[in-house]
Protein backbone atom coordinates (compact mmCIF):
# COMPACT_ATOMS: atom_id res chain seq x y z
CA UNK A 1 0.00 0.00 0.00
CA UNK A 2 1.35 3.39 -0.70
CA UNK A 3 1.87 6.19 2.26
CA UNK A 4 -1.04 8.01 1.20
CA UNK A 5 -3.11 5.02 0.97
CA UNK A 6 -1.50 4.04 4.71
CA UNK A 7 -2.22 7.66 5.73
CA UNK A 8 -5.49 7.33 4.75
CA UNK A 9 -6.90 3.98 6.74
CA UNK A 10 -5.08 5.76 9.80
CA UNK A 11 -7.25 9.01 9.51
CA UNK A 12 -10.26 7.42 9.05
CA UNK A 13 -9.82 5.41 11.75
CA UNK A 14 -9.22 7.65 14.57
CA UNK A 15 -11.87 10.37 12.83
CA UNK A 16 -13.90 7.58 12.82
CA UNK A 17 -13.34 6.60 16.38
CA UNK A 18 -14.01 10.40 17.58
CA UNK A 19 -17.65 10.39 15.97
CA UNK A 20 -18.63 7.16 17.62
CA UNK A 21 -17.35 9.06 20.61
CA UNK A 22 -19.08 12.40 20.20
CA UNK A 23 -22.22 10.27 19.44
CA UNK A 24 -22.10 7.83 22.86
CA UNK A 25 -21.64 11.12 24.75
CA UNK A 26 -24.83 12.83 23.13
CA UNK A 27 -26.94 10.17 23.87
CA UNK A 28 -26.89 10.80 27.64
CA UNK A 29 -27.73 14.66 26.86
CA UNK A 30 -30.19 14.31 30.35
CA UNK A 31 -31.68 17.79 30.66
CA UNK A 32 -32.62 17.98 27.26
CA UNK A 33 -36.74 18.80 27.34
CA UNK A 34 -38.19 16.03 25.13
CA UNK A 35 -41.95 17.50 23.60
CA UNK A 36 -44.57 14.58 23.91
CA UNK A 37 -44.59 14.07 20.10
CA UNK A 38 -40.76 13.07 20.51
CA UNK A 39 -41.44 10.95 23.02
CA UNK A 40 -41.09 7.00 22.71
CA UNK A 41 -42.96 4.44 25.15
CA UNK A 42 -42.15 0.81 24.81
CA UNK A 43 -42.68 -2.24 26.30
CA UNK A 44 -40.57 -5.06 27.29
CA UNK A 45 -42.04 -9.13 26.85
CA UNK A 46 -39.91 -11.34 28.41
CA UNK A 47 -38.14 -9.36 31.63
CA UNK A 48 -35.83 -12.22 33.10
CA UNK A 49 -32.40 -12.14 31.16
CA UNK A 50 -31.11 -10.10 28.26
CA UNK A 51 -34.10 -8.21 27.09
CA UNK A 52 -34.10 -6.30 30.16
CA UNK A 53 -30.91 -4.93 29.37
CA UNK A 54 -32.15 -3.76 26.24
CA UNK A 55 -35.15 -2.12 27.89
CA UNK A 56 -32.25 -0.38 30.08
CA UNK A 57 -30.84 0.89 27.14
CA UNK A 58 -33.59 2.33 25.66
CA UNK A 59 -34.71 4.08 28.79
CA UNK A 60 -31.33 5.51 29.12
CA UNK A 61 -32.39 7.70 25.37
CA UNK A 62 -33.63 11.02 26.18
CA UNK A 63 -37.69 10.85 25.30
CA UNK A 64 -38.01 7.01 25.45
CA UNK A 65 -40.71 5.95 28.58
CA UNK A 66 -41.54 2.26 29.66
CA UNK A 67 -45.21 1.93 29.57
CA UNK A 68 -45.70 -1.52 30.19
CA UNK A 69 -43.73 -4.72 30.88
CA UNK A 70 -44.78 -8.82 30.78
CA UNK A 71 -43.83 -11.80 31.78
CA UNK A 72 -45.17 -15.63 33.00
CA UNK A 73 -42.67 -15.14 35.99
CA UNK A 74 -44.62 -12.89 38.67
CA UNK A 75 -41.52 -13.21 40.28
CA UNK A 76 -39.61 -11.61 37.75
CA UNK A 77 -42.70 -9.34 37.02
CA UNK A 78 -42.33 -7.80 40.51
CA UNK A 79 -38.65 -7.57 40.65
CA UNK A 80 -38.16 -5.77 37.44
CA UNK A 81 -41.11 -3.33 37.81
CA UNK A 82 -39.17 -2.52 41.21
CA UNK A 83 -36.29 -1.67 39.83
CA UNK A 84 -37.28 0.63 36.69
CA UNK A 85 -39.30 2.54 39.21
CA UNK A 86 -35.79 2.61 41.79
CA UNK A 87 -33.89 3.58 38.06
CA UNK A 88 -35.86 5.64 36.27
CA UNK A 89 -38.95 6.61 38.64
CA UNK A 90 -41.19 5.10 35.53
CA UNK A 91 -44.34 2.68 37.04
CA UNK A 92 -44.85 0.26 34.06
CA UNK A 93 -48.24 -1.54 33.49
CA UNK A 94 -47.55 -4.96 34.09
CA UNK A 95 -49.29 -8.27 32.11
CA UNK A 96 -48.47 -11.82 32.36
CA UNK A 97 -50.29 -11.96 28.89
CA UNK A 98 -48.48 -10.17 26.02
CA UNK A 99 -51.60 -10.31 23.96
CA UNK A 100 -53.34 -8.01 26.25
CA UNK A 101 -50.01 -5.76 26.69
CA UNK A 102 -50.54 -5.32 22.97
CA UNK A 103 -53.98 -3.91 22.76
CA UNK A 104 -52.16 -0.84 25.49
CA UNK A 105 -52.88 1.55 22.23
CA UNK A 106 -50.43 4.13 24.46
CA UNK A 107 -47.22 1.50 23.15
CA UNK A 108 -45.43 2.34 19.96
CA UNK A 109 -42.82 -0.09 20.20
CA UNK A 110 -42.44 -3.60 21.72
CA UNK A 111 -39.12 -5.39 22.72
CA UNK A 112 -39.12 -8.79 22.70
CA UNK A 113 -36.64 -10.62 25.05
CA UNK A 114 -38.22 -13.95 25.78
CA UNK A 115 -36.68 -17.40 24.90
CA UNK A 116 -36.61 -18.31 20.93
CA UNK A 117 -39.60 -20.11 20.03
CA UNK A 118 -41.91 -17.53 21.10
CA UNK A 119 -40.38 -15.10 18.61
CA UNK A 120 -42.23 -15.26 15.86
CA UNK A 121 -45.78 -15.36 17.26
CA UNK A 122 -45.16 -12.27 19.28
CA UNK A 123 -43.10 -10.50 16.64
CA UNK A 124 -46.05 -11.32 14.20
CA UNK A 125 -49.21 -10.25 16.79
CA UNK A 126 -47.32 -6.48 17.48
CA UNK A 127 -47.09 -6.14 13.71
CA UNK A 128 -50.40 -6.39 13.19
CA UNK A 129 -51.17 -4.27 16.83
CA UNK A 130 -49.45 -1.56 14.75
CA UNK A 131 -46.32 -1.78 17.05
CA UNK A 132 -42.65 -1.49 16.07
CA UNK A 133 -40.42 -4.06 17.09
CA UNK A 134 -36.92 -4.66 18.86
CA UNK A 135 -36.91 -8.72 18.13
CA UNK A 136 -33.52 -10.65 19.98
CA UNK A 137 -31.34 -12.51 17.81
CA UNK A 138 -31.90 -15.15 16.31
CA UNK A 139 -35.02 -13.84 14.74
CA UNK A 140 -36.54 -16.83 15.23
CA UNK A 141 -36.02 -20.76 16.12
CA UNK A 142 -37.19 -22.00 12.45
CA UNK A 143 -36.26 -21.38 9.47
CA UNK A 144 -39.87 -20.61 8.04
CA UNK A 145 -40.69 -19.06 11.24
CA UNK A 146 -38.05 -16.71 9.89
CA UNK A 147 -39.46 -15.68 6.86
CA UNK A 148 -42.76 -15.22 8.29
CA UNK A 149 -41.31 -12.63 10.53
CA UNK A 150 -40.02 -10.65 7.44
CA UNK A 151 -42.85 -11.15 5.21
CA UNK A 152 -45.22 -9.95 8.32
CA UNK A 153 -42.41 -6.38 8.77
CA UNK A 154 -43.12 -5.89 4.97
CA UNK A 155 -46.91 -6.29 4.59
CA UNK A 156 -47.62 -4.44 8.05
CA UNK A 157 -45.23 -1.56 7.47
CA UNK A 158 -43.28 -1.67 10.94
CA UNK A 159 -39.94 -1.16 12.05
CA UNK A 160 -38.55 -4.14 13.27
CA UNK A 161 -34.91 -4.20 14.23
CA UNK A 162 -32.90 -7.62 15.23
CA UNK A 163 -30.88 -7.76 17.77
CA UNK A 164 -27.26 -8.16 16.24
CA UNK A 165 -25.88 -5.29 17.49
CA UNK A 166 -22.10 -5.92 16.23
CA UNK A 167 -23.18 -4.52 13.24
CA UNK A 168 -23.67 -0.62 15.28
CA UNK A 169 -20.50 -1.75 17.07
CA UNK A 170 -16.82 0.22 15.96
CA UNK A 171 -14.80 -2.59 15.80
CA UNK A 172 -16.87 -4.77 13.12
CA UNK A 173 -18.02 -1.90 11.25
CA UNK A 174 -14.70 -0.63 10.94
CA UNK A 175 -13.08 -3.97 9.43
CA UNK A 176 -16.33 -4.22 7.12
CA UNK A 177 -15.90 -0.40 5.78
CA UNK A 178 -11.81 -1.46 5.44
CA UNK A 179 -12.83 -4.62 3.57
CA UNK A 180 -15.40 -3.06 0.85
CA UNK A 181 -12.91 -0.45 0.14
CA UNK A 182 -10.61 -3.15 -0.65
CA UNK A 183 -8.17 -2.19 1.79
CA UNK A 184 -6.89 -5.66 2.41
CA UNK A 185 -7.53 -6.63 -0.95
CA UNK A 186 -9.53 -9.82 -2.39
CA UNK A 187 -11.16 -11.53 0.18
CA UNK A 188 -10.21 -15.45 0.17
CA UNK A 189 -11.61 -17.08 3.10
CA UNK A 190 -13.33 -15.77 6.83
CA UNK A 191 -12.53 -17.95 9.89
CA UNK A 192 -14.83 -17.49 12.58
CA UNK A 193 -14.59 -19.18 16.27
CA UNK A 194 -16.51 -19.26 19.23
CA UNK A 195 -15.36 -21.02 22.47
CA UNK A 196 -17.37 -20.46 25.61
CA UNK A 197 -17.82 -23.00 28.41
CA UNK A 198 -21.44 -22.73 28.58
CA UNK A 199 -21.70 -24.30 25.20
CA UNK A 200 -21.86 -27.60 27.02
CA UNK A 201 -25.33 -27.13 28.52
CA UNK A 202 -26.32 -26.82 32.09
CA UNK A 203 -25.62 -29.48 35.13
CA UNK A 204 -28.48 -32.47 35.32
CA UNK A 205 -31.10 -31.98 37.40
CA UNK A 206 -34.80 -33.82 37.92
CA UNK A 207 -37.75 -32.70 36.92
CA UNK A 208 -39.33 -30.88 39.65
CA UNK A 209 -42.96 -29.23 40.99
CA UNK A 210 -43.58 -25.72 39.17
CA UNK A 211 -42.32 -22.66 41.14
CA UNK A 212 -44.80 -20.65 42.59
CA UNK A 213 -45.83 -17.61 40.53
CA UNK A 214 -45.01 -19.12 37.59
CA UNK A 215 -47.30 -20.09 34.29
CA UNK A 216 -45.28 -22.33 32.90
CA UNK A 217 -47.97 -23.71 30.24
CA UNK A 218 -47.82 -19.97 29.27
CA UNK A 219 -43.70 -20.09 29.27
CA UNK A 220 -43.71 -23.46 27.10
CA UNK A 221 -46.96 -21.33 24.74
CA UNK A 222 -46.26 -22.97 21.21
CA UNK A 223 -43.65 -25.86 22.32
CA UNK A 224 -44.76 -29.42 22.82
CA UNK A 225 -45.99 -30.12 26.47
CA UNK A 226 -42.90 -31.26 28.86
CA UNK A 227 -42.74 -31.71 32.82
CA UNK A 228 -41.04 -28.51 34.88
CA UNK A 229 -37.05 -28.97 34.75
CA UNK A 230 -35.42 -25.95 36.01
CA UNK A 231 -32.40 -26.32 32.97
CA UNK A 232 -35.20 -26.24 30.54
CA UNK A 233 -36.52 -22.59 32.17
CA UNK A 234 -34.59 -19.63 32.99
CA UNK A 235 -30.81 -19.88 31.62
CA UNK A 236 -30.36 -22.45 30.10
CA UNK A 237 -33.38 -22.74 28.00
CA UNK A 238 -31.16 -22.70 24.70
CA UNK A 239 -29.47 -25.73 24.76
CA UNK A 240 -33.28 -27.66 24.12
CA UNK A 241 -34.42 -28.10 20.58
CA UNK A 242 -37.94 -26.90 21.55
CA UNK A 243 -36.80 -23.37 22.52
CA UNK A 244 -33.34 -22.52 20.84
CA UNK A 245 -30.08 -23.74 18.86
CA UNK A 246 -27.40 -24.17 21.55
CA UNK A 247 -24.24 -22.13 21.08
CA UNK A 248 -24.70 -22.31 17.42
CA UNK A 249 -27.59 -20.01 17.27
CA UNK A 250 -26.31 -17.90 20.27
CA UNK A 251 -23.29 -16.82 19.51
CA UNK A 252 -23.25 -18.22 15.72
CA UNK A 253 -25.71 -15.66 14.60
CA UNK A 254 -23.67 -12.64 15.87
CA UNK A 255 -20.21 -13.85 14.29
CA UNK A 256 -21.42 -15.89 11.17
CA UNK A 257 -23.01 -12.28 10.77
CA UNK A 258 -19.82 -10.35 10.23
CA UNK A 259 -18.96 -13.30 7.49
CA UNK A 260 -22.10 -12.63 5.90
CA UNK A 261 -21.57 -8.71 5.76
CA UNK A 262 -18.30 -8.65 4.19
CA UNK A 263 -20.14 -10.21 1.02
CA UNK A 264 -20.53 -7.86 -2.01
CA UNK A 265 -23.88 -10.09 -2.43
CA UNK A 266 -24.99 -11.27 0.66
CA UNK A 267 -27.49 -14.23 0.66
CA UNK A 268 -28.81 -17.25 2.25
CA UNK A 269 -26.34 -19.99 2.13
CA UNK A 270 -26.53 -22.33 -0.72
CA UNK A 271 -24.77 -25.39 0.59
CA UNK A 272 -23.71 -26.39 4.13
CA UNK A 273 -21.18 -29.22 4.77
CA UNK A 274 -21.55 -29.82 8.27
CA UNK A 275 -19.64 -31.80 11.35
CA UNK A 276 -21.72 -31.80 14.57
CA UNK A 277 -21.31 -33.96 17.84
CA UNK A 278 -21.05 -33.63 21.33
CA UNK A 279 -17.60 -34.48 22.22
CA UNK A 280 -17.29 -32.75 26.00
CA UNK A 281 -16.53 -35.60 28.48
CA UNK A 282 -18.40 -33.17 31.07
CA UNK A 283 -21.94 -35.05 31.76
CA UNK A 284 -24.53 -31.94 31.12
CA UNK A 285 -28.09 -32.14 30.56
CA UNK A 286 -28.50 -30.88 26.82
CA UNK A 287 -30.14 -31.98 23.87
CA UNK A 288 -28.10 -29.29 21.13
CA UNK A 289 -24.14 -29.66 20.19
CA UNK A 290 -20.97 -28.36 21.95
CA UNK A 291 -19.07 -29.13 18.38
CA UNK A 292 -19.08 -28.03 15.15
CA UNK A 293 -17.24 -27.45 12.03
CA UNK A 294 -18.93 -25.86 9.45
CA UNK A 295 -18.29 -24.83 5.71
CA UNK A 296 -20.32 -22.81 3.43
CA UNK A 297 -18.99 -22.20 0.08
CA UNK A 298 -20.07 -19.56 -1.56
CA UNK A 299 -18.90 -17.58 -5.06
CA UNK A 300 -17.03 -14.94 -3.33
CA UNK A 301 -15.30 -16.93 -0.44
CA UNK A 302 -15.95 -20.02 1.67
CA UNK A 303 -17.37 -18.90 5.37
CA UNK A 304 -15.08 -21.40 8.24
CA UNK A 305 -17.16 -21.97 11.43
CA UNK A 306 -15.40 -23.64 14.14
CA UNK A 307 -17.25 -24.38 17.68
CA UNK A 308 -16.19 -25.81 21.16
CA UNK A 309 -18.56 -25.53 24.17
CA UNK A 310 -16.71 -26.55 27.02
CA UNK A 311 -13.13 -24.94 25.89
CA UNK A 312 -12.29 -21.18 26.16
CA UNK A 313 -8.81 -20.87 24.40
CA UNK A 314 -9.02 -19.99 20.45
CA UNK A 315 -7.36 -19.24 17.61
CA UNK A 316 -5.34 -15.37 18.09
CA UNK A 317 -5.66 -15.81 22.00
CA UNK A 318 -9.28 -15.33 21.76
CA UNK A 319 -12.28 -17.50 22.67
CA UNK A 320 -13.76 -15.76 19.17
CA UNK A 321 -13.48 -14.13 16.72
CA UNK A 322 -13.22 -13.69 13.27
CA UNK A 323 -10.37 -13.90 10.87
CA UNK A 324 -11.10 -12.04 7.19
CA UNK A 325 -8.52 -13.33 5.27
CA UNK A 326 -7.31 -10.74 2.05
CA UNK A 327 -4.89 -11.15 -0.58
CA UNK A 328 -2.90 -8.41 1.32
CA UNK A 329 -3.80 -8.43 4.85
CA UNK A 330 -6.18 -10.24 7.47
CA UNK A 331 -8.16 -8.43 9.80
CA UNK A 332 -9.06 -10.43 12.95
CA UNK A 333 -11.91 -8.72 15.45
CA UNK A 334 -13.56 -9.31 17.87
CA UNK A 335 -16.42 -6.97 20.25
CA UNK A 336 -13.39 -5.35 21.71
CA UNK A 337 -10.51 -5.50 19.46
CA UNK A 338 -9.86 -5.25 15.76
CA UNK A 339 -6.12 -5.77 14.21
CA UNK A 340 -4.68 -5.62 10.66
CA UNK A 341 -1.66 -8.75 10.38
CA UNK A 342 -0.67 -7.43 6.52
CA UNK A 343 1.08 -9.79 4.11
CA UNK A 344 5.02 -9.56 3.53
CA UNK A 345 5.97 -7.85 -0.01
CA UNK A 346 9.42 -10.43 -0.98
CA UNK A 347 9.98 -7.66 -4.24
CA UNK A 348 9.79 -4.56 -1.94
CA UNK A 349 10.73 -5.92 0.89
CA UNK A 350 7.89 -4.43 2.99
CA UNK A 351 4.44 -4.75 4.30
CA UNK A 352 1.84 -4.09 1.80
CA UNK A 353 -0.07 -2.63 4.38
CA UNK A 354 0.48 -1.19 7.51
CA UNK A 355 -0.18 -3.32 10.44
CA UNK A 356 -3.09 -2.01 12.79
CA UNK A 357 -3.73 -2.53 16.32
CA UNK A 358 -7.41 -1.30 17.89
CA UNK A 359 -8.44 -2.24 21.78
CA UNK A 360 -10.55 0.12 22.85
CA UNK A 361 -13.85 -1.07 21.56
CA UNK A 362 -16.72 -1.06 23.70
CA UNK A 363 -20.11 -2.91 23.96
CA UNK A 364 -22.36 -1.45 21.16
CA UNK A 365 -26.28 -2.46 22.35
CA UNK A 366 -26.52 1.23 23.22
CA UNK A 367 -25.74 2.19 19.45
CA UNK A 368 -28.14 -0.81 18.40
CA UNK A 369 -30.93 0.22 20.66
CA UNK A 370 -30.36 4.06 19.72
CA UNK A 371 -30.52 3.00 15.99
CA UNK A 372 -33.78 1.63 15.92
CA UNK A 373 -35.32 4.78 18.45
CA UNK A 374 -34.26 7.10 15.20
CA UNK A 375 -35.85 4.80 12.83
CA UNK A 376 -38.69 4.58 14.80
CA UNK A 377 -39.13 8.44 14.71
CA UNK A 378 -38.13 8.66 11.05
CA UNK A 379 -39.35 5.47 9.32
CA UNK A 380 -36.42 4.30 7.62
CA UNK A 381 -35.03 0.87 7.76
CA UNK A 382 -32.76 0.18 11.17
CA UNK A 383 -29.33 -1.12 10.46
CA UNK A 384 -30.51 -4.99 11.49
CA UNK A 385 -33.78 -5.38 9.48
CA UNK A 386 -35.46 -8.87 9.45
CA UNK A 387 -34.10 -10.03 6.26
CA UNK A 388 -30.48 -9.86 7.70
CA UNK A 389 -31.70 -11.42 10.55
CA UNK A 390 -32.99 -13.89 8.29
CA UNK A 391 -29.80 -14.63 6.37
CA UNK A 392 -28.02 -14.72 9.57
CA UNK A 393 -30.10 -17.54 11.17
CA UNK A 394 -30.26 -19.89 7.91
CA UNK A 395 -26.47 -19.87 8.58
CA UNK A 396 -27.28 -21.41 12.39
CA UNK A 397 -30.30 -23.50 11.69
CA UNK A 398 -29.19 -25.21 8.73
CA UNK A 399 -26.32 -26.94 10.14
CA UNK A 400 -27.91 -28.16 13.18
CA UNK A 401 -30.73 -29.85 10.90
CA UNK A 402 -27.49 -30.81 9.51
CA UNK A 403 -26.51 -32.59 12.72
CA UNK A 404 -29.51 -33.52 13.84
CA UNK A 405 -30.78 -35.60 10.84
CA UNK A 406 -26.96 -37.12 10.74
CA UNK A 407 -26.63 -35.67 6.80
CA UNK A 408 -23.30 -34.00 6.45
CA UNK A 409 -24.25 -32.07 3.11
CA UNK A 410 -27.20 -30.22 3.29
CA UNK A 411 -28.41 -27.85 -0.49
CA UNK A 412 -30.82 -25.43 0.14
CA UNK A 413 -32.92 -23.47 -2.42
CA UNK A 414 -33.97 -19.65 -0.95
CA UNK A 415 -36.30 -19.00 -3.62
CA UNK A 416 -38.65 -22.14 -2.86
CA UNK A 417 -37.84 -22.00 0.77
CA UNK A 418 -36.66 -26.32 0.90
CA UNK A 419 -33.72 -28.34 0.97
CA UNK A 420 -33.03 -29.68 -2.29
CA UNK A 421 -31.10 -33.32 -1.19
CA UNK A 422 -32.66 -34.44 1.88
CA UNK A 423 -36.54 -34.97 2.50
CA UNK A 424 -36.32 -35.15 6.00
CA UNK A 425 -34.46 -31.73 6.41
CA UNK A 426 -37.43 -30.46 5.02
CA UNK A 427 -39.47 -31.38 8.09
CA UNK A 428 -37.56 -28.97 10.26
CA UNK A 429 -38.41 -26.12 8.18
CA UNK A 430 -41.63 -25.16 10.46
CA UNK A 431 -42.04 -26.19 13.86
CA UNK A 432 -45.00 -27.78 14.92
CA UNK A 433 -46.90 -25.54 16.81
CA UNK A 434 -49.35 -26.84 20.49
CA UNK A 435 -52.70 -25.76 20.22
CA UNK A 436 -54.57 -23.36 20.71
CA UNK A 437 -51.53 -21.52 19.09
CA UNK A 438 -51.45 -21.51 15.07
CA UNK A 439 -48.30 -20.85 12.89
CA UNK A 440 -49.22 -17.08 12.07
CA UNK A 441 -50.25 -16.16 7.90
CA UNK A 442 -49.42 -13.45 6.15
CA UNK A 443 -51.67 -12.16 3.98
CA UNK A 444 -49.91 -12.00 -0.25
Amino acid sequence: MRSSRRKFIRQTTLSTLGIGALTLESSFAWNKKIPPSDQVNVALIGCNGHGFSILRHHLNIPGVNCAAICDVDQNVLERRSKEIKDSYGQQPKRYTDFRKLLENKDIDAVIIGTPDHWHCLQMVYACQAGKDVYVEKPLSNSIGECQIMVDAAKYYTRVVQVGQQQRSGYTFNEPIRLIKEGHIGKIRKVNIWSNFNYGTGAMPAEDAEIPQGVDYDFWLGPAPKRPFNRNRFHGSWRHFWDYGGGLMSDWGVHLLDMGIWAMNNPKAPGKVITQASNTSSDIRNRETFDSMAVLYPHEEFTIQWDMLGGIQQGPYGKPYGVAFIGEEATIVADRRSFEIFPEWDNDKKEFKIDPLSFNEGKESHNLHVENFVDCIKSRTEPICPPETGRIAALYAHIPNISGRIGESVLEWDDQKQAFKNNKQANDFILPTYRSPWEIPKIPK
